[in-house]
């Protein structure tokens, strides 16, 4: 017997019978601390929320926690305790109040970080980095299913018409999802997740937002907890967020994660010279960064990077100005400016962004 999806909601998940339930006073200064971690895939999420006696002002100030890892895919049965490091801190937006979401590193019981803890490394790199004050912006893009996993809005036995119509459109004939759009812009906004702005993409009912600027560590923890809130969103709407990179083969647009990336030096006036001498040496590392630019070392991208649809080829590497079919594009105004950033636009949908941003700080900074 094939499963199929649930297509039902059950009467309290409806706002007015949620709505008396969210609006009871909490006794005290009682605080939902709801902690969020990636699991074992090194692509989900997951969460679970545990009482604080009183509200916490920073993540230090939350508890190690722990959870089944064997559920995961982050530890065996006999095993299964894996804990939480709180290392950043939100508003909740779905609870309001003093409510927090706490994002957590995950260690096995000897303090190693778990096998998708990729924040470890990162913050080791950008520790070391820290007086060349990288920053970064990310353009994450992302697709709407329903719940049978077809994208939102698209015929059952058929196609939208042609690619042309629908990036950065308006019109109810154009547009798939908005909604979620603005819920997830405003939570963003609400929680502190420095969401810097968002549009459709050129794909029907695929969009893109945009976290950034933010400086070293930081970029991976804003934009995963941006990724969760997305994800808590859609579910409010009875859809589903796919960060594949290829949802849909054949002449659609696929899905990246394009990183947008400078240094102080690059940011200086005479910057152009060291972009273009960490694009040289981005250039000779190109294999090893295609390896982390996806979970899946590369086989993700194979669909995505095949020199079609606004890409390069996953097979060698390419640099110019307002190239978007290239590996690196320099913005055009930061070509006639002389510094400013670069763009990366090899990291798929579904990268880790702590591998994504340490890997080019390691090429292009420690020369690693």
């Amino acid at each position: 017997m094939s499963s199929s999806p649930i297509e039902w909601k059950c009467v309290a998940d409806k706002p007015a019978v949620m709505g008396r339930y969210m609006g009871l006073e909490v006794p005290g200064s009682l605080t939902q601390a709801m902690y969020v971690w990636i699991d074992g895939s090194g692509e989900g999420l997951r969460a679970k929320t545990k009482t604080l006696d009183t509200e916490p002002k920073c993540a230090e100030d939350c508890p190690v926690w722990n959870f089944d890892g064997s559920s995961t895919g982050q530890a065996e049965g006999c095993d299964s305790d894996i804990f939480l490091y709180p290392v950043s801190m939100f508003r909740d937006p779905f609870r309001g109040g003093r409510n927090k979401l706490v994002l957590c590193e995950t260690y096995t019981h000897d303090k190693k970080p778990s096998e998708s803890n990729r924040r470890k490394s990162c913050k080791v790199v950008m520790d070391k980095a820290k007086d060349d004050k990288p920053w970064f912006g990310i353009e994450q893009e992302y697709t709407l299913l329903g719940l049978d996993k077809h994208p939102f809005g698209w015929p059952k036995n058929g196609f939208p018409g042609p690619q042309g119509p629908y990036y950065c459109a308006v019109g109810a004939d154009k547009i798939l999802g908005r909604g979620v759009v603005e819920a997830h812009y405003r939570a963003c906004l609400y929680a502190g997740v420095k969401i810097s702005g968002t549009n459709a993409e050129v794909m029907p009912a695929q969009w893109e937002f945009q976290v950034g600027p933010c400086e070293g560590i930081a970029m991976g923890d804003q934009l995963w907890m941006a990724r969760f809130l997305l994800h808590r969103v859609a579910e409010d709407f009875n859809l589903v967020v796919s960060f594949d990179p290829k949802p849909i083969p054949g002449d659609w647009n696929g899905a990246g994660a394009h990183c947008n990336f400078s240094t102080k030096k690059m940011r200086e006036k005479g910057g152009i010279d060291v972009i273009n001498a960490a694009i040289k040496k981005l250039s000779t590392t190109h294999q090893r960064h295609i390896q982390v630019y996806d979970p899946h070392q590369g086989k993700d991208n194979e669909r995505r990077l095949t020199g079609l649809h606004e890409t390069s080829t996953i097979l060698e590497f390419s640099a110019g100005v307002a190239n978007r079919n290239a590996s690196v594009r320099i913005p055009r105004t930061v070509a006639e400016d002389g510094f400013g950033y670069l763009e990366d636009r090899r990291p798929s949908s579904n990268c880790d962004p702590y591998s994504v941003t340490e890997m080019l700080v390691r090429t292009t900074v420690l020369n690693e």
